[in-house]
């Protein structure tokens, strides 16, 4: 039997369990924890597509994070101040349901990320990486010097958004609402790689030349792959300002690419579940190293180097074993 497929389920299964028991012990912090990993994962999940699947390394993945929870704010933030979002030339109002904000969050993340895939990937290599952080830092400073969602302030939501049948504001419903997308992310991709679209993907990053000598187009496949992950990863967006009810240009910084980069890295890198790992280590470290030492993230990093370093499957892959050998 493989090895890893069993690994995630076992990671599926405590992700769902360490909540359930802080919520049977009265303790919301853990349960609030658990949502994070969730979220977050959800985010290296929509970055995996573009890194893992498509080989497209990206450092401005955290335009679409931001995207997704402005896209919260911005549709929100009228409910709770009694306003229209718009009012000329015709009335727009806000709103607090939950499906139609995620909605809204991953056609906007979707669109940037056409815009901005479609510009990115005429080029390649060390090229594509800094356009697409150069894209990213734009929107940062965009986010910044646009005072009326509190420029570099941000700004704070004051309601939670409602989900039908939900109480959102009870940390373990919000907890099964990111429990949920992200199975439902995870299985959609586990089917999508698999399908002709992801074969074809995987020739497109291993040898793009003979897949054009097929007739197939790698542009075509890789800008695909770069508007999905762009819709999950504002997805993941809007939930992280919603579980927070704050928003600001942070999200849109080129530190916070870095840490879903590193979450998908620790993982490991074109394996199903290996953001979920690697959003739960991060969070874990964050959690436990940080009340000890401000200097935490200097153990993330000799982890993190020991995994490039002798690890280049990540953890997934190194529980997993050579049999699991991810091509």
């Amino acid at each position: 039997m493989r090895r890893e497929p069993l690994l995630n389920g076992v990671l599926a299964l405590a992700l769902l369990a360490v909540p359930l028991a802080a919520w049977a012990l009265d303790e919301p912090f853990v349960i609030t924890l658990a949502t994070k990993v969730a979220i977050l994962a959800l985010a290296g999940a929509g970055l995996n597509i573009a890194l893992g699947y498509g080989g497209l390394v990206s450092l401005g993945h955290a335009a679409f994070f931001g995207i997704g929870g402005y896209a919260m704010a911005v549709l929100a933030a009228p409910v709770q101040n009694f306003d229209l979002l718009m009012s000329w030339p015709f009335e727009v109002p806000g709103t607090k349901s939950m499906p139609l904000i995620w909605l809204a969050a991953m056609s906007a993340g979707a669109l940037a990320a056409l815009v901005i895939g479609a510009l990115s990937l005429r080029t390649a290599g060390v090229y594509f990486i800094m356009i697409t952080l150069a894209f990213g830092q734009m929107l940062y400073y965009f986010a910044i010097s646009w005072p009326a969602y509190g420029g570099e302030d941000g700004i704070s939501i004051y309601v939670r958004n409602g989900f039908a049948g939900l109480n959102t504001l009870d940390p373990i419903q919000f907890f099964a609402l990111a429990y949920g997308l992200l199975m439902a992310v995870l299985a959609l991709t586990h089917m999508m790689v698999r399908a002709r679209f992801g074969l074809a993907l995987a020739g497109a990053r291993q040898n793009p030349g003979r897949l054009a000598a097929l007739g197939i187009r790698p542009f075509s496949l890789h800008l695909s792959a770069f508007v999905i992950s762009g819709a999950i990863t504002a997805l993941a967006g809007a939930l992280y300002a919603d579980l927070n009810r704050f928003v600001s240009p942070s999200m849109l910084s080129w530190q916070t690419s870095g840490e879903i980069m590193v979450f998908v890295i620790l993982g490991g890198v074109g394996r199903l579940f290996g953001p979920v790992a690697g959003a739960a280590l991060f969070i874990l470290l964050e959690h436990w190293l940080g009340g000890v030492s401000d200097y935490w993230k200097l153990f993330l990093g000799l982890i993190l180097l020991g995994i490039v370093l002798f690890a280049r499957g990540g953890l997934i892959g190194t529980l997993a074993g050579r049999e699991d050998a991810h091509d």
